[in-house]
């Protein structure tokens, strides 16, 4: 049965957005309607020591997000903001089906990161499942180019128990024709949960930069289109070696870096420990090892590493200026990348693994995700996770010692769910 103080609730946010709050006993979120944002995924930490019990955010929340509540337009924004999704963005949001820039696929204009995180999402319903106790909320979107026939229908929910948001999105190809697209999850955490000296750990077993040719051409420290078998030691543009699994103070560079996770991989996962906080974010999806005819599995970690590079609007109030972002995306998707749909239809692969997912014509798949954020005891992370195992009821996560959180990492109850209302 549901938790009593489980709630559901729709809400208006900064800006006059809409959204829907979700709240148990120890996980808050909110979903805005606009782009799927989830400017908020609070977990609950103190109790000790004399500290209150209270709420941390671990989601970014940028300073320049606008709070107008008018529509964004190129003409009175588009100078600053440079775009929609700079307009609206914060902490995470989905990306389908592109996960890059901005720029043209078959001939209809796709924006930055896909419709998903820029068309406004149409909320249907809400209800509590009599069966697991979960809340949920229902809501749906068209592509708004009739030359890219997509449909979405997403499933947000919390479970009882539990300190992880899941998220089910079933992609519709409403087309006489096959369909490659990319697909992911844009996880961004920011202060108040990330500061130095918080640990990043991944499921990849290898890496690369992205090749010269994209964003990161300036703000790089780390040489571009280089391999590398650990976060521990990337090779950096002037020479030497650099640990990415640390993450530093602001440090004037905003680096990106992909890594391969194994085809033999069930779970596709992705976090940040703070070892001061004990706290720890995890992303996690359907690993490749998993994938069937109606599932998208996520072939990649992104690390999007944005530590101050960017002396330009919207990341400084001014061109030139200085960067005021500090944050850190933990992101898993199918792509090339951040260089969008296109570039990863052409690569077709990256680090032998697939860059895009096929729709089927008249047909559908679904892309199944959590986050997990919430405390843990001692100092089993504090060095960060080298692993995390699935189990029946919850996450495995090991790194000095093993912590444990109750999960549904096989998604079944969020599958039943879909199976009743999508």
């Amino acid at each position: 049965m549901a938790d009593s103080k489980s709630l559901i609730s729709r809400v208006v946010e900064l800006g006059g957005r809409e959204a829907t709050v979700l709240e148990g006993t120890n996980l808050r979120v909110m979903i805005d309607d606009i782009g799927g944002m989830v400017p908020e995924l609070s977990g609950l930490r103190g109790g000790e020591e004399g500290d209150s019990v209270h709420w941390i955010n671990a989601h970014w929340m940028p300073w320049f997000r606008s709070n107008t509540g008018r529509p964004y337009t190129d003409t009175e924004h588009g100078s600053f903001w440079k775009s929609n999704l700079l307009y609206h963005i914060a902490g995470n949001f989905p990306c389908i089906p592109n996960f890059g820039p901005g720029h043209i696929v078959e001939g209809v204009p796709v924006p930055p990161h896909g419709w998903t995180s820029n068309q406004k999402w149409r909320y249907v319903t809400n209800d509590t499942d009599q069966q697991s106790g979960a809340i949920w909320f229902l809501s749906v979107m068209e592509s708004p180019d009739k030359g890219f026939p997509l449909s979405f229908s997403k499933i947000d929910a919390l479970i009882p128990g539990q300190a992880v948001h899941y998220t089910s999105i079933r992609v519709r190809n409403r087309g006489l024709a096959d369909t490659e697209i990319c697909a992911g999850w844009h996880n961004v955490v920011g202060s108040p949960f990330l500061y130095e000296g918080c640990r990043i750990s991944g499921a990849a077993e290898k890496w690369i930069t992205p090749p010269p040719g994209g964003e990161f051409d300036t703000t790089t420290r780390l040489a571009l289109g280089a391999e590398f078998s650990s976060l521990s030691r990337a090779p950096l543009l002037r020479g030497g070696k650099t640990d990415l699994s640390i993450v530093p103070a602001p440090l004037g560079h905003t680096d990106f870096a992909t890594g391969a996770v194994s085809r033999s991989a069930p779970l596709t996962w992705l976090g940040a420990v703070n070892p001061h906080l004990k706290m720890v974010y995890l992303s996690f999806a359907t690993g490749p090892a998993l994938e069937e005819e109606d599932t998208i599995a996520l072939y990649f970690n992104n690390l999007w590493m944005q530590y101050g590079g960017r002396p330009f609007t919207p990341w400084a109030p001014y061109e030139g200026g200085p960067d005021l972002s500090y944050c850190l995306g933990l992101e898993n998707s199918v792509s090339a990348f951040a260089y969008g749909l296109e570039f990863a239809r052409e690569m077709r692969h990256v680090l032998g693994n697939p860059a895009t997912v096929k729709i089927p014509a008249g047909g559908h798949k679904t892309l199944r995700s959590g986050v997990l954020f919430g405390p843990y005891g001692g100092e089993a992370l504090d060095g960060g996770i080298l692993v995390v195992q699935a189990e029946e009821n919850r996450l495995a996560c090991t790194g000095k010692e093993t912590a444990f959180f109750a999960a549904d990492p096989g998604f079944h109850i969020l599958a039943a769910l879909e199976s009743h209302h999508v």
